[in-house]
């Protein structure tokens, strides 16, 4: 007896396929890596600058700190006959722990200090070196970003090269720059910063978006509430909640990676329905390396697990087909550059000058350029 069900042609399976290839295709058409905003103009990003042998910029990260602190440990120990800073490797020991080991006088603090003045000497030449660039030219505010500078280690030695770079555009008959830090704390700022990136349409009609934050140590994913409405410059932008999970510790492969960040994503769309809170179908994603229009990698990513800047990887593409629906509709990814979007989160502070520039301390040094189309000048703080 012949069966009812009625089987999908060939011819049927094969537009089905089609069709949900279109509509992934859309759901990670972007637009990325835009250089043009509303308000302002990225100049440039993820800049490259030779120092010998290497990059500039190797010699003011997270990395380049522990391998100063690692050499001073080395000196101390030599001259005391044991390590000041007892048996944990350098990358193993926290900032709380090495703030707490600076405030007690004695060998570890001088071990510490001794590192941070290495530290502030490099980023200072960093500093001085990227204003030389033609995309600096003019950079009269540099922002710095990333979790280093969230202790009183990081802190300290980025006042001191403040004040090294001082000197050394004054003595040179520069003008002066200033160097802050990041209003936001360096978990939330590379989330926050894609309010200023989001489609103005979708912010006007939901209250919130989702953000990822991809770094080579951790992956941040959060909920980025706008309150456009009673701060229509984005500066009451908060992230109601956030997850930061520290993959390097987990060495996970590239699509493992992807997969945690799609986990993530769905039980943070989960919180947000819970709360009847209205959440655009976007995710806005920010990580290292340079960001072509179609939304793929072209360098950059050396510090992420396997190889990003593949022709068969896609990572809008490759999250769209494992994020959830909200409401029924597919979640539209855009990416960009993990710098640029942390700078961005600075955007309504920075409306007194015209050019300002960020530089994020991670993993690696990340790094932006902007140009404000309006600036309102105004006496600095």
């Amino acid at each position: 007896m012949a069966s009812k069900e009625k089987e999908e042609s060939p011819a049927s399976a094969a537009a089905t396929e089609r069709e949900e290839k279109a509509r992934l295709a859309l759901c990670a058409a972007g637009p990325h890596g835009e250089m043009e905003l509303a308000s302002v103009t990225i100049e440039d990003y993820s800049l490259e600058l030779r120092d010998g042998d290497g990059f500039a910029g190797d010699n003011a990260s997270r990395t380049a700190f522990r391998h100063m602190l690692d050499a001073w440990r080395t000196v101390y120990a030599d001259m005391a006959g044991k390590d000041p800073l007892g048996d944990k490797p350098t990358r193993e020991i926290s900032k709380q722990r090495l703030d707490e080991m600076l405030q007690k006088d004695g060998t570890a603090a001088r071990t510490i200090e001794a590192a941070s003045e290495d530290y502030a000497q490099q980023f200072a030449h960093v500093v001085l070196r990227f204003l030389q660039h033609k995309t600096w030219k003019g950079v009269e505010r540099v922002i710095v970003g990333g979790g280093f500078h969230q202790s009183e280690v990081g802190e300290r030695a980025i006042a001191r090269a403040s004040d090294l770079v001082a000197e050394e555009l004054k003595r040179k008959k520069k003008d002066p720059i200033e160097l802050r830090l990041l209003h936001h704390h360096a978990d939330e700022g590379g989330l926050i910063g894609w309010v200023h990136l989001a489609p103005p349409a979708l912010l006007q009609s939901y209250d919130a978006i989702l953000a990822v934050d991809i770094g080579g140590t951790n992956v941040r994913c959060g909920i980025v509430q706008t309150h456009l409405h009673s701060a229509p410059d984005m500066s009451k932008a908060e992230v109601l909640r956030r997850e930061k999970w520290g993959h390097a510790d987990d060495s996970p492969r590239r699509d493992e990676l992807v997969d945690g960040i799609a986990g993530i994503l769905e039980d943070l769309v989960e919180y947000a329905r819970k709360k009847e809170l209205s959440l655009a179908p976007f995710v806005g994603v920010a990580c290292p390396g340079l960001v072509c229009e179609d939304g793929s990698l072209a360098g950059g990513t050396q510090n992420l697990p396997g190889n990003w800047e593949s022709i068969r990887f896609h990572l809008p593409r490759d999250l769209c087909e494992r994020l959830p629906t909200i409401n029924g509709g597919r979640i539209q990814v855009c990416l960009h550059n993990d710098a640029v979007v942390q700078g961005l989160s600075e955007l309504p502070f920075t409306q007194d000058v015209e050019r300002w520039a960020v530089l994020t301390v991670g993993t690696g040094l990340g790094n932006a350029s902007y140009t404000n189309r309006a600036p309102q000048k105004r006496s600095r703080r």
